[in-house]
């Protein structure tokens, strides 16, 4: 009956949606993005990612972008790349660092992408990163992060950056952002032995419907999952000595009522995740192994 209710609810709710976009104010956020990129440009994401690894720094991050102007880029004059770093973590000091311009890119540094516009892409290492903030071993850790902004110029001496980006811009098909926030992790080099503690949530209340978290140690696997109910933990030990250590999330009937969160037997939060987790082997973030 349970799963019965959910259908019916899935089938309302597309229906509202039907009877909304037929509203006469439909077309009300298409007539915003159109007279966002009219009245100016857009830096659109076309990917972006990476991990940054507090104890790997030839770890990298990048991203790709795409300039859109009301002249199909003929507009851009330039695009300016400035990077700070914001320090979360105060115990070992403030070393947060200012932006700095990095890289500026001209016209001739893209080239046309799936639709004709202009794209370039930026990466570095953490390594690179650190170095072009004058950032050395203990000035920085685990949470804090790398900040990269982007101002774009058009020939008639208009800029725009991220200040300049409405929610329809930054989180449409025109995800344009202009700022990437990486978190620096902490990923051990080797399983941080001791008892980590499984928090298991479901928002409807009736358990994981198949779900279920997958550890690995030593090629032995056990699986934890919630039966039923809206809430519960499990715990595991990883032993001292262990040499293959993996936590992957396995999915359900209702992923979308899944989350959960991983304690770290130092007491962080290793890894939290949901609604709809990734599906797959996970990152922990464990600072303090």
């Amino acid at each position: 009956m349970k799963i019965n209710n959910k259908i019916l609810g899935a089938i309302i709710g597309v229906s509202s949606l039907l009877i909304i976009s037929c509203d006469d104010d439909g077309g009300k956020v298409i007539d915003e993005v159109f007279a966002e990129t009219t009245r100016g440009a857009v830096l659109r994401t076309i990917e972006s990612g990476g991990i940054l690894d507090r104890f790997d720094t030839s770890t990298s991050y990048a991203f790709t972008i795409e300039e859109q102007d009301y002249e199909d880029g003929d507009l851009m004059e330039k695009v300016d790349l400035y990077l700070s770093f914001e320090d979360n973590t105060p115990a070992n000091g403030d070393s947060t660092v200012d932006e700095i311009l990095i890289e500026t890119f001209l016209p001739a540094d893209f080239t046309d992408g799936e639709f004709g516009l202009p794209r370039v892409s930026y990466e570095t290492t953490l390594a690179n990163a650190l170095s072009q903030l004058g950032l050395v071993e203990g000035e920085f850790d685990g949470g804090d992060a790398i900040q990269f902004r982007l101002i774009l110029t058009l020939t008639d001496g208009r800029s725009f950056t991220n200040d300049d980006s409405t929610g329809t811009i930054t989180g449409s098909f025109y995800n344009a952002p202009f700022f990437y926030n990486p978190i620096i992790k902490c990923i051990p080099p080797a399983p941080v032995a001791g008892e980590y503690t499984i928090t298991l949530e479901d928002s409807y209340g009736d358990g994981w419907n198949g779900a279920s978290i997958d550890v690995v140690i030593d090629g032995v696997e056990t699986s934890y999952t919630l039966a039923s109910g809206a809430a519960g933990t499990e715990t595991f030990t990883v032993p001292e000595g262990t040499t293959e250590f993996t936590l992957a999330f396995s999915s359900g009937d209702w992923d979308s009522e899944v989350t959960y969160e991983i304690e770290a037997p130092t007491e962080e939060l290793a890894l939290s995740d949901g609604p709809s987790p990734t599906v797959g082997i996970q990152t922990l973030n464990i600072c303090g192994g």
